[in-house]
């Protein structure tokens, strides 16, 4: 794998990165969570990114979501440069040309499962796409559960909701944070491979931050970030080899952090601070 920029072979980005710093605090609390990241989104891809806790996976989505501000650096939403935009443009972006699903389903507890699906395009005052919107509900298998609000719907039921709705606007690019997170094995698995259809059948672009290898799994590419930098990436990778690559990455982020000139003593402690 390379330790440069990871740069999508396609044609056309949905989405993209250039030089991507993002630095919180400053002077002795400074914590450079990117660090000059060069990446590209193929449209119709679904993508992963994992790495060790506080590599920076999820910094660098939210970024690319105009949903935070790089510190240095730009990111592109097709050929927006998001750093142009003002707050009221970067509204608007979020609304009609992306697509989010998280942990927490998000979902209007008041409504049923069909209105919170249409709810961002009713809040775009557009018209939805009736034929598309029925295809988005037969690809998560929601048709029985439409007019059930989501205290009626299990967790997966949820979520699956989550996607469809990130799903109904048509957007140029899903960002998914952690989907899977809080649903169980069973559930999960549905909620992956109604993601996996959205891109093999409805041609929808994912980029989603994990830290479960099977999740990633089912990606087209996965990506790996450790302090803030890409540092490389697997295609139509497997669970398990996904695997072995994190298990490096968390090794080489051990030994970079332990202090320069430590004792024996000293690394034994840093070694259980880590793991408490």
């Amino acid at each position: 794998m390379s330790n440069a920029a990871v740069e999508a072979s396609g044609t056309v980005a949905a989405a993209r990165a250039e030089d991507a710093v993002k630095i919180y605090g400053s002077g002795e609390i400074e914590v450079r969570a990117l660090s000059g990241v060069n990446i590209t989104f193929e449209q119709g891809q679904f993508t992963a990114i994992m790495g060790p806790s506080g590599s920076g996976k999820s910094t660098l989505l939210h970024c690319m979501a105009a949903l935070d501000d790089l510190t240095e650096g730009r990111a592109f939403i097709g050929d927006t440069d998001l750093s142009t935009l003002t707050d009221k443009e970067l509204t608007r972006l979020r609304r009609e040309r992306v697509g989010f699903i998280f942990q927490a389903f998000n979902l209007v507890p008041t409504l049923t499962a069909i209105e919170n699906i249409t709810l961002p395009i009713e809040l775009a005052r557009r018209q939805p796409d009736q034929e598309w919107v029925d295809g988005v509900v037969a690809t998560v298998g929601l048709g029985d559960r439409l007019g059930h609000r989501p205290s009626e719907l299990s967790g997966g039921q949820q979520q699956r909701v989550a996607v469809a709705r990130a799903l109904a606007s048509k957007p140029e690019v899903i960002f998914a944070d952690e989907p899977t997170g809080n649903l169980d094995y069973r559930s999960g698995t549905d909620v992956l491979r109604f993601m996996r259809q959205a891109v093999d059948d409805l041609g929808q672009t994912i980029v989603m931050v994990t830290h479960d290898s099977r999740a990633a799994s089912f990606a087209d590419r996965t990506v790996f970030l450790s302090d803030g930098i890409v540092r490389g990436e697997l295609i139509n990778p497997s669970a398990e080899l996904i695997l072995d690559q994190m298990k490096i990455l968390q090794v080489g982020q051990f030994i970079r952090g332990i202090p320069e000139g430590a004792t024996m003593d000293e690394v034994l402690k840093f070694m259980e601070e880590l793991e408490e």
